[in-house]
C-alpha cells in the first residue's frame, strides 16, 4: 500500500513542476518605425535560458519555473532594456509589446572609402572586407615591417612568395596571379610596373587606419587592371586629439622594427608624420648555406599637411623609401667569401599624394586627385645587373552628388608610365611608355524598401592597345537588418607588361620585351554571389556567416615562355584562365572568446587547344582559424591554425599539403604601454624540411617555385607606447 501513497506523491510532485514550467511570449519593434526587429535576443541570465525574434519580431520561450527574474532585451544598435516579471504572469495579457529605441551612442564607425559612397558599409552593394580596429593592430604586430600577414591570414588572399633568397612576394586573390590584384594607398594606384615587385615588403602597417578588399571585377573607379580585386590601404588622419605612438619589435631571427606616428590638430590645419626603421640579418634555418630571410636595412618617411577650409579639405604628402637588400650565399651575405650565388635589391622610393575636396552642399562635391611616383631599383645576380628608373602618375577629377534614394559618381582620371632601362643588356630593352585616359560613371539608387543597386560605366583609351568599356553592376536584397544577399558582375582588362611575378623570379635575365603590335590586352569577365547572416542566438552568444561564390574567366592570357635561344617572351595562346570556388566565414562570439572559421576552395584552370590542367602555386583548399580571448584595453591572447592542400608546380611537380600554427599575444599596462609576444609558425613548417628549393650546384642554383615557409618557427615581441 505504501507503494501507491509513494507513486501518487512523485506523480503529484511531477506534476507540480510541470504545472510550474512557464512560458514567455513577446513582439519586439522598433520604436520609431514600428517595423518588427528580427534576431533580438531575449534572455534571462539567472536561468540561462532564451531566445531570439524571428522575421515578424515574435519570440517565444518555455520552461520557465516560477519566481522573479529580469529578462534582458539586447539588440545591436539599439538600447537594452531589462523587464523584470514575476511567473506565473498572473493577469499579464502576452504576447509583450516591446519597443527598442535606437541607440544614440556613436559606435567606432567604419567609413569605407573604395567605393566612394556616402554609404554605410552595411548599405552598400559592393561586398567589401575591411580590417580595421584591434583586429588591425592585432595582425600588425605579427609582423610590423610589412602588410603580407594582414592579408594572407584572410580567406581567398595569399601571399606568394617570388624569391626564395630575396623574401620578394606578391597579392594572389582567389588564385589568380599578383598582376591582376590592384594595390592602392589612399585611392591612389601608386605601386605597379617595375615598382611592384618589392612593394608588399616595404609599407609598413603601424600608419594604416584600416584596409578594404574588394574581390572580383573593380573596374569603374579604378580602371580595368583589378581583375581578380583590388586591396586599399587607408592611411590614418589627424584628430582633434593628438596621436603619439612608438612601436619597437624585435624577433629571433635577428630582426628589428622601429616604427612612429604623430598626428594633430591645429584649427584648420593638420598633420601625420610616420617613420620607420626596419632591420634584418641574414638568416638560414635550414643550414644549407642559403637566406631564408635576407639581410637588409630600410628607411621610411611619410609627413602629410591637411587643410580644413570652409568649404573645402587639402592633404598633401609624400613618401620615401630608401631599402638595400641582399640575399644568397650565407658566406657571401656575411662578407666571408668574395664568391657565390647572391641577389642584390637597391631601391629607391618617392611619390607625392594630392587629394582636394569641396563641397558645393551637403550632396554635392568635386574632388581632385594626383600622384607623382619615382621609382628607382637596381637587381644585381653574379654576372648580371638589370636596373631602371620607373615614373608614373595619376591625375583625376569627379563629381558626386546624392539625395535619399540615390547617388551619383562621375569623373575622368589620366595614367601615365614610363620605365626606361639603365642596367641589363642592352639589345633586351624592356623601357616603355603609355597613357591611359578614363571616363566613368556610377549610380547606387534605392530600388525599393529592400533592394539597393549599383551600376557603373567605364571608358579607356590606352595609347597601345586602344579602347575598353567596361560595364559593372551588383545589388543588394537585406530581407532584415540581420540577412543580407550581394550579387555583381563586370567585365575588365590587362595591359600587357614584362614585370610579372614570373619575370620577377628571373630578375629580369633574357626577358624579350614585348611585341606591341603582335600582343593585345587581356580581357575578363566575373561574377560572384554572397550570403551575410548575423545571429544573436542567446545572452552572450552571437554567430556572423558569410558564403561567397566566385567566378573569374580571362581571355587571351599572357605567358612567359622559353624559346629556343633560352630566352624568354611573352605569348598568347589560343585559350583562357579561369577560377571558381567557394569562401566561407563563420564568426562565433561568447563573452570574451572569439572564433574564426575560414575556408577557401579555388579551382584555378589553364584551358588551350592541347586540353587543360590545373594552374602553378594555388592551394585548392585552405583552412583559416583564429581562436582569440580577448579583455577589452587589458589583454588578448589568440591561437591560429592556417591549412594550405596541396599545390602544382610549374616544373610539373606537386608540392606538399601543410599546417601554420602560432600563438599571438598583448598585454596592456596601463593606457599609455603595452607588451606583445608571437610566437610564429610553431611547427616550423618549412619548404627545406619536405622538398627543395632549387635545382643545380649550390654555386649557380636553379630556384623551384617558394609554395611553403622558408624562414620556419619565429619568435618575436615588443612594446608599443601610446602618449
Amino acid at each position: 500500500m505504501a507503494k501507491y501513497y509513494l507513486i501518487g506523491i512523485l506523480c503529484f510532485c511531477t506534476y507540480g513542476l510541470t504545472f510550474a514550467q512557464n512560458t514567455f511570449e513577446a513582439t519586439i519593434k522598433d520604436l520609431n518605425t514600428k517595423e518588427p526587429l528580427f534576431g533580438v535576443s531575449v534572455y534571462i541570465p539567472q536561468l540561462e535560458k532564451g531566445a531570439a525574434t524571428d522575421i515578424n519580431g515574435f519570440v517565444s520561450f518555455s520552461g520557465i519555473p516560477d519566481g522573479e527574474y529580469t529578462i534582458n532585451v539586447q539588440y545591436m544598435g539599439y538600447h537594452t532594456q531589462k523587464l523584470k516579471k514575476t511567473f506565473p504572469l498572473d493577469g499579464q495579457q502576452q504576447p509583450f509589446l516591446i519597443y527598442l529605441s535606437p541607440s544614440s551612442e556613436e559606435m567606432d564607425e567604419i567609413v569605407l572609402t573604395s567605393t566612394r559612397s556616402t554609404r554605410t558599409i552595411e548599405d552598400i552593394p559592393t561586398r567589401i572586407e575591411y580590417i580595421a580596429g584591434e583586429e588591425l593592430s592585432e595582425k600588425g604586430n605579427m609582423k610590423p615591417g610589412d602588410i603580407r600577414m594582414l592579408l594572407n591570414e584572410s580567406t581567398g588572399i595569399q601571399t606568394q612568395q617570388t624569391s626564395a633568397t630575396s623574401y620578394s612576394s606578391s597579392i594572389r586573390i582567389q588564385g589568380l596571379d599578383g598582376k591582376y590584384t590592384q594595390l592602392l594607398r589612399d585611392g591612389l594606384p601608386l605601386y605597379s610596373g617595375y615598382s611592384g615587385g618589392l612593394s608588399l615588403m616595404q609599407i609598413a602597417p603601424l600608419d594604416l587606419k584600416q584596409v578594404e578588399v574588394i574581390k572580383g571585377s573593380s573596374s569603374t573607379l579604378y580602371g580595368g587592371g583589378a581583375i581578380a580585386g583590388l586591396v586599399n590601404l587607408i592611411s590614418r588622419t589627424p584628430k582633434d586629439k593628438r596621436q603619439l605612438n612608438f612601436m619597437v619589435n624585435g624577433t629571433s631571427a635577428l630582426g628589428l622594427d622601429i616604427s612612429g606616428f604623430y598626428a594633430e590638430k591645429y584649427g584648420n590645419i593638420g598633420t601625420t608624420v610616420f617613420a620607420s626603421y626596419n632591420k634584418g640579418t641574414a638568416y638560414d634555418p635550414a643550414d644549407i648555406g642559403l637566406t631564408a630571410i635576407p639581410d637588409f636595412e630600410r628607411f621610411t618617411l611619410n609627413p602629410k599637411i591637411f587643410l580644413y577650409l570652409d568649404k573645402t579639405e587639402v592633404q598633401v604628402g609624400f613618401n620615401y623609401v630608401t631599402e638595400n637588400r641582399l640575399g644568397g650565399n650565407m658566406n657571401y651575405v656575411k662578407g666571408n667569401s668574395n664568391t657565390g650565388y647572391f641577389e642584390k635589391n637597391n631601391t629607391d622610393r618617392f611619390s607625392t599624394q594630392l587629394i582636394a575636396t569641396h563641397k558645393f552642399s551637403e550632396h554635392a562635391q568635386l574632388q581632385l586627385k594626383n600622384s607623382v611616383s619615382l621609382f628607382d631599383r637596381s637587381i644585381g645576380i653574379p654576372d648580371y645587373t638589370f636596373g631602371g628608373k620607373q615614373i608614373s602618375s595619376f591625375s583625376e577629377a569627379n563629381i558626386s552628388t546624392s539625395t535619399q534614394n540615390t547617388e551619383w559618381i562621375g569623373g575622368l582620371n589620366v595614367w601615365t608610365e614610363n620605365f626606361n632601362q639603365s642596367q641589363g643588356d642592352p639589345n633586351q630593352d624592356l623601357s616603355f611608355s603609355n597613357t591611359t585616359i578614363g571616363a566613368f560613371l556610377q549610380n547606387t539608387w534605392n530600388i525599393a524598401k529592400k533592394w539597393t543597386l549599383e551600376t557603373g560605366l567605364r571608358g579607356d583609351y590606352q595609347t597601345d592597345y586602344g579602347t575598353h568599356i567596361l560595364p559593372r553592376f551588383s545589388l543588394m536584397y537585406e530581407p532584415t537588418d540581420l540577412l543580407t544577399f550581394r550579387t555583381g558582375g563586370g567585365l575588365g582588362y590587362k595591359t600587357p607588361t614584362v614585370f610579372t611575378e614570373d619575370t620577377e623570379r628571373l630578375q629580369f635575365r633574357n626577358v624579350l620585351p614585348l611585341n606591341v603590335s603582335e600582343s593585345k590586352a587581356e580581357r575578363s569577365i566575373g561574377i560572384n554571389f554572397d550570403i551575410n547572416y548575423r545571429w544573436p542566438i542567446s545572452g552572450a552568444l552571437s554567430l556572423s556567416t558569410n558564403a561567397l561564390l566566385f567566378y573569374t574567366r580571362i581571355n587571351d592570357p599572357l605567358l612567359l615562355s622559353q624559346n629556343e635561344d633560352d630566352n624568354y617572351q611573352f605569348v598568347q595562346p589560343n585559350g583562357h584562365i579561369d577560377t571558381q570556388g567557394l569562401e566561407a566565414n563563420m564568426r562565433w562570439g561568447y563573452g570574451d572568446f572569439k572564433l574564426f572559421m575560414g575556408y577557401t576552395y579555388a579551382d584555378v584552370k589553364q584551358h588551350y587547344e592541347n586540353g587543360s590542367s590545373q594552374y602553378p602555386l594555388v592551394a585548392k583548399h585552405r583552412l583559416n582559424n583564429v581562436l582569440m580571448y580577448e579583455k577589452h584595453e587589458n589583454f588578448w591572447i589568440g591561437l591560429e591554425a592556417y591549412y594550405y592542400s596541396p599545390q602544382k608546380l610549374n616544373d610539373g611537380a606537386t608540392g606538399n599539403s601543410y599546417w601554420i600554427l602560432g600563438i599571438m599575444s598583448e598585454k596592456k599596462l596601463g593606457k599609455h604601454f603595452s607588451l606583445f609576444l608571437n610566437l610564429e609558425n610553431m611547427l616550423d613548417t618549412r619548404q627545406t624540411r619536405f622538398d627543395t628549393i632549387y635545382t643545380g650546384s649550390f654555386d649557380n642554383p636553379q630556384f623551384r617555385d617558394i609554395y611553403a615557409p622558408v624562414d620556419g618557427f619565429v619568435i618575436n615581441g615588443g612594446f608599443k607606447l601610446i602618449l
